[in-house]
């Protein structure tokens, strides 16, 4: 029989007639001659809820104890889940992150899976069983202790276990058709994506797309896992994520990111290893540093900015104010008025000019760039935050919709 690894977010799974209609889709699966391993979220915003919870009883609640609150969310779904698949007739049995075997790095809140030894899933699927585990959490071996695995971490669940248990491929069903060349929220003429690159998917997650985690793509290109992005609610067939397609377009879609901001290190030393002391505690501290500029030299000081995630200010507040100290530096600074625009497509990589065009576009639009990064299938830049949505328009438009 092939196996299918199922995950369903948290709208997919927000009431109890969701979970029905989850259960149907299940049943629908395995009666297609199919054995499933299932992977449910939180119940809608209970994730939220619960962290709610606990700012009303601690400024500062313990990494430790958060995992423990926040990995209840899951636990929750996959037992109604369970329960309700056995009262129709169908064998089901719920298992923890932890259970199933689900080892990961010890950090707290954004623990990494390093393996899945699968053991007890692997005896629900041979003994016919539709086996549900818990995504987002795991368990540490050194530390005896329950993980999380950050926002979006049941996607990694999912195709890690797809990956350990050598399924045919991982469903992620969720709240939208698919992967769309733009936020339709935002592009009202934004075109469902039949077929995207690993890579393609990877550098849009990493610049905004909400629908698949990053790291579940990661997984899905390491071990070559086939991904089917596809509503909850209707039967279309989504988008599906591969190694390869049968057309790379030059862009394949515009994303946004308006939950960054722009951090700055004014005058610090301009010194071989300087980048390394600055990047250094950030790393440490658990800092996603994305898109980087160092200012030319003056004087033997140069100017450090960077972006980095809206939730994560106070953390880079702090450890950039302990730099600031150690290195004598003339200050710190930060500017959460800043989004960044992204244009992504395999076939950029064969095409000359597309930057110059993005930079052109914005201009028109009289929209000011103030950082670019770019890979050989990326071009981003970080711009005004009330310009956005301008922006996101202007570039579909010209490079999508033409």
């Amino acid at each position: 029989m092939t196996l299918i690894v199922q995950k369903y977010g948290g709208t997919s799974v927000a009431d109890t007639n969701s979970l029905k209609l989850v259960a149907e889709r299940i049943i629908e699966c395995k009666e297609d001659n199919n054995d499933v391993v299932v992977v449910p979220s939180a119940m809608g915003s209970s994730t939220d809820e619960l962290i709610h919870l606990a700012s009303q009883l601690s400024e500062k609640p313990t990494p430790r104890e958060m995992d423990m609150l926040l990995s209840a969310g899951e636990r929750i779904t996959m037992s109604l889940l369970s329960m309700h698949l056995n009262s129709l007739g169908y064998s089901s049995f719920s298992l923890t992150g932890s259970q199933a075997g689900i080892i990961t790095t010890s950090r707290h809140g954004k623990a990494e899976i390093e393996e899945i030894t699968g053991e007890r899933v692997k005896e629900g699927i041979d003994q016919g069983d539709i086996v549900i585990v818990a995504g987002f959490q795991g368990f540490n071996r050194d530390t005896r202790e329950i993980t999380t695995l950050g926002r979006g971490g049941s996607d990694a669940t999912a195709v890690a276990l797809a990956a350990a248990l050598g399924a045919e491929r991982c469903e992620i069903f969720t709240d939208v058709e698919g992967v769309y060349t733009a936020d339709p929220r935002i592009i009202t003429n934004a075109q469902l994506i039949d077929e995207i690159t690993y890579d393609e998917m990877l550098e849009m997650s990493s610049s905004g797309a909400g629908v698949l985690m990053a790291r579940s793509v990661e997984f899905g290109r390491r071990y070559n896992v086939p991904i089917i992005v596809k509503s909850t609610f209707n039967n279309g067939e989504g988008t599906l994520v591969k190694e390869k397609v049968m057309e790379e377009a030059i862009v394949r879609g515009v994303t946004h990111n308006d939950k960054e901001m722009k951090f700055t290190l004014f005058g610090v030393p301009d010194q071989p290893g300087i980048a390394g002391k600055v990047f250094g505690p950030l790393s440490e501290g658990g800092i996603i540093v994305d898109m980087i500029v160092q200012n030319v030299s003056k004087d033997s000081k140069t100017d450090i900015s960077f972006t980095a995630p809206t939730d994560q200010r106070e953390d880079v507040v702090e450890i950039l104010s302990s730099l600031s100290s150690d290195l004598d530096a003339e200050g710190t600074d930060s500017d959460e008025n800043v989004a960044r625009v992204s244009i992504i497509g395999a076939g950029m990589k064969a095409e000359s000019g597309i930057a110059s065009k993005m930079f052109s576009i914005l201009g028109k639009n009289e929209i000011n760039i103030g950082m670019i990064s770019t890979s050989p299938i990326r071009i981003s830049c970080v711009i005004p935050k009330n310009d956005m949505n301008k922006a996101i328009e202007a570039l579909h438009e010209e490079f999508i919709s033409q």
